[in-house]
């Protein structure tokens, strides 16, 4: 027996798995069964839902609210012809062809503010002066008065003026126009004349006034370019 060799020993682990080869075998089987599921998971991931499966609900559009419409195409203006303007020409409806325009008495001239009618100036009528004046107290108080001459110049042109005022003693304090540019103011004697600075229109009116003190205010002569005046 000496001469025999003795067979090598295994270790513990070693000899467990040679001994026992079930171990070998279920651990395969278990390592392909997961491959099996994995490879399963995969492919469900990749297929269509079963028939069976619930279909999310479509959700509608709101009342009202319309899809955008593709823009249509332009439409195009029509053919401007030469010589034509984009306004109705020709005679109203109610004037025929042939009728003779209507006469019209002043000319109307169209302006940034409004159409302006221009007419002839009337002459003064007959027997009344170009330059008229009306005489009048504005203010009376103690020791003297405010007096007026009002002027209308009835003419068919511009004119000037001169106002010509005489009173019983007194003494003139001033003398001014209301609205234009002044005049020219002379005193004499018992009163004073006073010549006007421009001219007024045909038509128009302009006012000399006064002040006096110590004195009555009725004037014993008014006179506008030599014609008495009204009023007193």
């Amino acid at each position: 027996m000496s001469g025999m060799r003795r067979a090598p020993w295994l270790s513990h682990g070693r000899a467990a798995i040679v001994s026992s080869p079930w171990i070998v075998v279920g651990v395969g089987v278990l390592v392909m069964v997961v491959l099996l599921f994995m490879a399963l998971g995969a492919y469900r991931g990749r297929s269509p839902a079963p028939a069976g499966a619930p279909v999310p609900p479509v959700v509608p559009l709101p009342t009202g609210v319309g899809l955008p419409s593709a823009p249509g195409p332009a439409s195009s203006p029509p053919p401007v012809r030469p010589g034509l303007s984009g306004r109705a020409s020709g005679l109203p409806p109610s004037a025929s062809a042939g009728s003779p325009s209507p006469s019209v008495g002043p000319s109307v001239g169209a302006t940034a503010s409004g159409p302006v009618v221009t007419r002839s100036p009337s002459r003064a009528p007959q027997g009344q002066p170009a330059m008229s004046g009306r005489y009048r107290v504005v203010q009376s108080f103690d020791g003297g008065f405010i007096g007026e001459v009002s002027m209308i110049n009835r003419s068919p042109q511009g004119r000037g003026w001169t106002v010509r005022l005489e009173f019983s003693g007194g003494r003139l304090v001033t003398a001014w126009v209301e609205g234009v540019p002044q005049g020219t103011l002379r005193e004499s004697g018992d009163g004073f004349t006073y010549v006007s600075g421009v001219d007024v229109r045909p038509g128009g009116s302009v006012s000399l006034r006064f002040h006096l003190e110590r004195t009555s205010s009725t004037p014993r002569e008014c006179t506008v370019d030599g014609v008495r005046c009204s009023g007193f």
